[in-house]
C-alpha cells in the first residue's frame, strides 16, 4: 500500500522536533485497510529521559492545522496507555498524532515475548488495553523514520508472533465467551438490558482473542475487530455477519452458538496462521 505524501512530510517534520526519536504510521495503513481519504494516524515515539520539546511541538501543531490554532497535549494527557497527542486537520484530511514512549514499548514487547496477558482501563476502550498492545502496534505499523534504529530493533523481536501469547490469550478467552453469555442469560431475564448488551460485547471480544490468537494475528484494538477476526482460517462461517446480526437483534442463543463454535476451531481450510496474518 502507497504511503501518502502527507504522511511522510508531517513524519519529516515532527522528526524535527527535539525529543521526537522516531514517527510510525499506523492505524487502518497498519491492518491494510485504508482508503484514499483514510484518517492519518502518526505515531511519534520518544523516551522519557529525554522528554518532547512541547513548545516546539505546539509550534508546528499550529502551523500544520488548518485552522492554525491547534496543539498538543502533554505525555500521558489522555490517559496512561493512549498517552496523548494531537487531532489535527491538514490539508482537509484527518492526522492524528498519538505519542508513545519507548521504554513503555519494549516492556510491552517483552510482555508478548513472554505471554504475559494483562488488560487495563482506557477512555474510548471498551474492552481495555492489553499490556502487549504497543507490541502489536509496532510488529503492524509502517516505520516512517527511525534515524537510530532502535525501532526496527525492537519489532524484529516480534516479526514473528509469540506462540507464547497464543496460548497465553487462548487460556485467558477460551472460556470467557460461555460465562459472559450466561450473565447475559440472567440479565435478559431481569430486564437488564444494558448488562445483557455489555455482557454481549464482552463474549464477542472474547471470541475475537480466541480467533485471532490462534491465527497469530495481532488485534490492534476493538475498531473493526470482528472483521478482522472474521478473514482468520479459524472463524465460524459467516463470522462478521452473524455477530452482527446477533447484536444487533439481541439474540443470545445465536451468540450462544457461534461460541460453541469458537470452541472447536474450524479445519476445514488449508489456511495456515501465517498465510493468514500476511494476507492482512
Amino acid at each position: 500500500m502507497a504511503i501518502p505524501d502527507l504522511a511522510s512530510s508531517v513524519a519529516r517534520r515532527l522528526l524535527q522536533i527535539p525529543g521526537v526519536q522516531g514517527v510510525v504510521l499506523g492505524g487502518s495503513y497498519a491492518t491494510g485497510t485504508a482508503t484514499s481519504t483514510s484518517d492519518l494516524d502518526l505515531g511519534i515515539c520518544y523516551d522519557h529521559t529525554a522528554p518532547l520539546a512541547m513548545a516546539a511541538l505546539n509550534a508546528l501543531c499550529a502551523d500544520l492545522d488548518d485552522s492554525g490554532v491547534a496543539t498538543a497535549s502533554d505525555p500521558g494527557g489522555w490517559g496512561p496507555w493512549v498517552n496523548g497527542g494531537a487531532w489535527l486537520t491538514i490539508q482537509g484530511r484527518r492526522v492524528d498524532i498519538i505519542y508513545r514512549e519507548l521504554g513503555r514499548v519494549a516492556h510491552s514487547v517483552q510482555e508478548a515475548r513472554e505471554g504475559r496477558v494483562t488488560l487495563h482501563v482506557q477512555m474510548g476502550h471498551p474492552h481495555g488495553i492489553h499490556g502487549h498492545q504497543y507490541a502489536a502496534e509496532l510488529a503492524s505499523c509502517v516505520i516512517l523514520d527511525d534515524p537510530t534504529g532502535r525501532l526496527e530493533a525492537l519489532r524484529a523481536q516480534v516479526s514473528v508472533y509469540p506462540p507464547a501469547l497464543s496460548r497465553s490469550l487462548e487460556g485467558a478467552y477460551g472460556w470467557a465467551p460461555a460465562f459472559w453469555l450466561g450473565g447475559a442469560d440472567k440479565g435478559l431475564g431481569r430486564g437488564d438490558l444494558s448488562y445483557v448488551q455489555g455482557c454481549a460485547f464482552q463474549a464477542v471480544m472474547a471470541m475475537v482473542q480466541v480467533i485471532c490468537a490462534r491465527a497469530h494475528l495481532w488485534l490492534l484494538n476493538e475498531k473493526g475487530a470482528v472483521e478482522r477476526a472474521a478473514r482468520c482460517p479459524t472463524a465460524p462461517q459467516d463470522f462478521a455477519r452473524r455477530v452482527n446480526a446477533a447484536v444487533a437483534g439481541m439474540d443470545l442463543p445465536a451468540l450462544h452458538q457461534l461460541a460453541a463454535e469458537v470452541a472447536r476451531p474450524r479445519t476445514d481450510r488449508d489456511d495456515s496462521p501465517a498465510t493468514a496474518a500476511s494476507g492482512e
